[in-house]
């Protein structure tokens, strides 16, 4: 049954950034044309420091950011002592107050919502490396900064928020998951505006020796051709390959969202979030159609009613079928599909909210963005969007986020009319 509260909540500001662009014109512009950055990660601390470039240990493959452009209104003293993931935050939620002209707002009636938890390691991995054996020279702001707070902090701090702040832990699932919590405040009246963001998770060689041998993160198959080697729902795909991004999103009721000369994003009707109890990694087909079939209900739709879905869609051998099964189990067939990670690889804490925002900006374009490396499909009945973009308006779309530890979300936005 749908909720009626609501019904009329809207995407005001976006604000994004990832290693194929920075700002919502660059990023729509490389998704449409299939750019891409992936290489072999060449930030310190992102390979193993025994030599891991050997052919022996392939190194660990994935898209950088490569120049962050940064506002002029954020203070250089602030940036001295933020980390990467810091900075990125404070860029890309920048672009978003903008966009949806957040000055105008009581600072009291915002809030503020970070998805993702222990998203700076390889700084701190950085930080032990540096001091160690003189830890009483360590730099006061690591006090703060292994803390998820830290970006909550810096957040409030630079733009003034007194509502609320705080972070939200959902694995890969963490940037939609803040979506969603962002949209309990607003439609339960806590606040008039909430900001949602999607951190970048800023991987140690730790963490990717982690995912690797998990078994989870590739590409030993494709380590002399990086650019093959990200290709969510092809049969020859071996595991997700990382990507940095960042989004934000600005949440709030659509008759508030007037500040602006232009229409909302999208509406947001309906989501969903369900558990598999369960630890382990391994995805779930029922507790994918709970979360989808939950979205639908919010919003009052049938699956006949989504005509494009945006899927989780990492390259992991096991998830990627089960993703399938579960769309074609909800009866979600028909729908357009391509994968924003082929393009843009997998941000992990950041993925949903970004992800989000790519399904916004091809409803507003009216195009859908091509799928790399889907070469030999695993699906051929399904309608996937292939190597070129694809003309398509988007009238109801379903958005998908799933996470270690059994974390199901799904969100279900409608074009603005």
């Amino acid at each position: 049954m749908k909720n009626p509260s609501h019904s009329d909540l809207v995407v005001s500001g976006i604000g994004v950034t990832s290693a194929i662009g920075q700002g919502q014109e660059a990023f729509l512009a490389a998704l449409m044309a299939g750019s891409h950055r992936f290489d072999t990660m060449r930030r310190p601390g992102r390979q193993r420091p025994d030599g891991a470039d050997s052919t022996a240990i392939p190194g660990f493959l994935g898209a950088e950011i490569g120049e962050l452009t940064m506002p002029d209104a954020i203070p250089r003293g602030l940036l001295r002592t933020a980390s990467l993931s810091g900075q990125v935050a404070l860029a890309t939620m920048h672009e978003a107050w903008i966009d949806a002209a957040l000055g105008e707002v009581a600072p009291e009636r915002i809030g503020l919502i970070v998805g993702g938890s222990n998203v700076q390691q390889r700084e701190l991995t950085l930080a032990h490396d540096n001091y160690r054996g003189r830890e009483q020279f360590l730099r006061p702001t690591y006090g703060m900064s292994f803390m998820d707070s830290d970006l909550c902090g810096m957040c409030t701090e630079l733009f003034g928020i007194r509502g609320f702040a705080y972070t939200v832990g959902g694995a890969s699932a963490s940037g939609q998951l803040a979506v969603i919590e962002a949209m309990r405040a607003v439609g339960s009246g806590r606040v008039d505006v909430c900001i949602a963001v999607g951190a970048l998770m800023d991987l140690s060689y730790w963490e990717c020796q982690g995912f690797r041998s998990l078994g989870a993160m590739g590409s030993t198959l494709y380590a002399s051709e990086p650019a093959l080697a990200c290709r969510p729902f092809d049969c020859d795909r071996d595991g997700f390959i990382f990507g940095e991004s960042c989004g934000a999103v600005v949440v709030e009721r659509a008759d508030a969202a007037r500040r602006t000369k232009r229409a909302p994003y999208a509406r947001l009707t309906g989501w969903a979030m369900a558990m598999d109890a369960q630890r382990n990694p391994n995805p779930s087909v029922e507790g994918e159609m709970k979360a989808i079939k939950g979205a639908l209900a919010c919003a009052g739709l049938t699956p006949a009613d989504i005509d494009y879905i945006n899927p989780h869609g990492t390259g992991s051998p096991i998830g990627d079928s089960t993703e399938l099964e579960s769309i074609r189990e909800c009866r979600l067939g028909h729908a357009w599909l391509n994968a924003t990670k082929s393009v843009i690889g997998h941000g992990l804490t950041a993925a949903g909210c970004v992800e989000l925002i790519a399904v916004m900006l091809q409803m507003k374009e009216g195009r859908l963005h091509p799928t790399r490396n889907l070469d030999n499909p695993m699906e051929t009945a399904m309608k996937w969007v292939g190597k070129e973009a694809v003309s398509h308006p988007i009238d109801n779309a379903l958005n998908l986020s799933m996470g270690f530890g059994g974390v199901n979300t799904a969100v279900c936005l409608q074009r603005y009319s």
